[in-house]
C-alpha cells in the first residue's frame, strides 16, 4: 500500500495532507482493518458486536480505564497491514504505541490538533483504515457531521473509535473492574493487571457483554483470563496428544 501521507512528517498532518487525491488507494487495507477487527483470535473480539465491524466505537475513559483498551482495536488491524492513526493523544508516545503491538512504518500520530481536530480525523478517514480519536473535554459533535462521517466510515469499510462519547457509536467498550498483580505485603512490583471489559451495542437491544482480560498480562501483551478448570481441560488435551505422538 502506498504511503498515504509520503512527505510529511509524524504529527505534520492537516486537511490538506490528506487530500481526495492521495485518498484513491487499494480499500484492501480498510477490508482488511474491517475484519481483523472482528478476528474470533482478538481478546477483545466477544465484546464487539459479530457482524464485520466498521464505524464507530466508542472506549469509555473512567479513571479505571486504560488507553490500552483503546489501543487493543488498533492491535490487529495493524499486524494485518492496515494503515492507523492516532489523534488528539498527547500523552502517548511511540514507544507506548510499539508495546501495544502496532507498527510504527503504518502509524500516523496527530497530538495536538487543537481546534481542528475534527477536520483531520474527517481528512483521516479518507486515507487510513483505523482512526482513534481523543475528542477535547468540551467538544461535542453534532448529529449531522457524525452521520456524515458514519457514511464514510461505512464506503470506505473504516473504523473510528473514540475515548468520549459520540454520537450514534456501533459499540461502546468501558472497563468496569481493574486489579493489579504482583504486589506483596510491602514488596514486589506491578506484574500484569486483570481487568473486566464491559460492552454494549444498539444492534444487542439492551444486552451488555463482559470479558475478563490480562491488560496487559506478565509479557506485556493483552490475553484472555483463562479459568482453572479452562487450564486443567486444556493441559490434559495437550498431555494426551504428546502421548498420541510419542
Amino acid at each position: 500500500m502506498p504511503d498515504p501521507l509520503a512527505g510529511r512528517r509524524c504529527g505534520d498532518v492537516s486537511s490538506n495532507a490528506c487530500s481526495r487525491r492521495r485518498a484513491r488507494r487499494r480499500s484492501g487495507s480498510c477490508r482488511t482493518a474491517s475484519a481483523a477487527c472482528s478476528a474470533p483470535g482478538s481478546p477483545t473480539a466477544p465484546c464487539r458486536p459479530r457482524r464485520r465491524s466498521r464505524g464507530c466505537f466508542r472506549v469509555a475513559r473512567s479513571r479505571r480505564a486504560s488507553t490500552a483498551l483503546a489501543l487493543e482495536l488498533l492491535r490487529e488491524p495493524s499486524r494485518a497491514g492496515a494503515w492507523c492513526a492516532i489523534v488528539g493523544v498527547p500523552d502517548l508516545g511511540v514507544e507506548a504505541a510499539s508495546a501495544a503491538g502496532i507498527d510504527l512504518e503504518r502509524l500516523v500520530l496527530v497530538p495536538h490538533p487543537a481546534e481542528q481536530w475534527f477536520a483531520v480525523v474527517s481528512a483521516l478517514v479518507d486515507a487510513v483504515a483505523v482512526v482513534l480519536v481523543q475528542p477535547p473535554v468540551r467538544a461535542r459533535v453534532g448529529e449531522a457531521a457524525a452521520s456524515r462521517l458514519a457514511a464514510r466510515l461505512r464506503q470506505r469499510e473504516g473504523v473510528l473509535v473514540s475515548t468520549r462519547s459520540w454520537p450514534h457509536a456501533h459499540a461502546r467498550l468501558a472497563v468496569t473492574e481493574s486489579d493489579w498483580a504482583g504486589i506483596g505485603a510491602g514488596f514486589g512490583h506491578l506484574a500484569a493487571r486483570q481487568v473486566t471489559v464491559a460492552s454494549s451495542s444498539p444492534a444487542w437491544q439492551g444486552r451488555t457483554r463482559s470479558r475478563r482480560l490480562w491488560l496487559p498480562d506478565a509479557t506485556g501483551t493483552v490475553s484472555p483470563v483463562v479459568a482453572r478448570s479452562e487450564e486443567h481441560v486444556e493441559g490434559r488435551l495437550e498431555e494426551g496428544a504428546l502421548r498420541a505422538l510419542g
